[in-house]
């Protein structure tokens, strides 16, 4: 991953940007404080959102992702994914989430949805992305890709 530029968001970005990360985070002032330097990194792949020097989310395909790191340290409910933990190392790698390693997920995902993949022993996140079926379906179904992974861990944006 290489970062091509950066640059400090208007408060009108940093206003949007508040806006679409507090469907996951409700005290989303303890993650972007209002004196903090917030800043975009534009990289060959996405956009990297930097809160002092730290990724807490990366936008893909007009889409606002948190990254693992901030999830880390929630405790969210909404817009989870539970897999079992054979689906742990294939995750970490950065595989999509198949429909048959999903033990439980919110009912309220739809299709298109941004979503975060936890495992069922640890309930720690290992991956981010996007919702391919719904909520109700993808606790449901035996076949197929249920979530195209976009950020996991282990991969650039984790490492930064």
């Amino acid at each position: 991953m290489e970062i091509k530029r950066r640059y400090h968001l208007k408060k009108k970005e940093l206003k949007q940007i508040k806006e679409e990360l507090s469907k996951f985070f409700t005290d989303i002032d303890d993650i972007i404080p209002k004196k903090a330097n917030v800043e975009i990194a534009i990289t060959d792949k996405y956009d990297m959102i930097l809160v002092d020097n730290k990724p807490v989310a990366v936008r893909l395909n007009n889409k606002l992702y948190p990254t693992l790191k901030v999830l880390l340290d929630k405790d969210i409910k909404e817009k989870r994914v539970v897999v079992d933990m054979g689906a742990v190392k294939f995750l970490a790698n950065g595989a999509d989430v198949m429909a048959p390693g999903i033990v439980d997920a919110d009912e309220n995902i739809k299709e298109g949805d941004v979503v975060f993949v936890v495992d069922e022993k640890h309930n720690k996140p290992l991956c981010v992305g996007e919702a391919l079926m719904d909520g109700k379906t993808m606790k449901e179904a035996n076949k197929g890709r249920a979530i195209k992974t976009v950020h996991h861990v282990g991969d650039d944006i984790w490492k930064f």
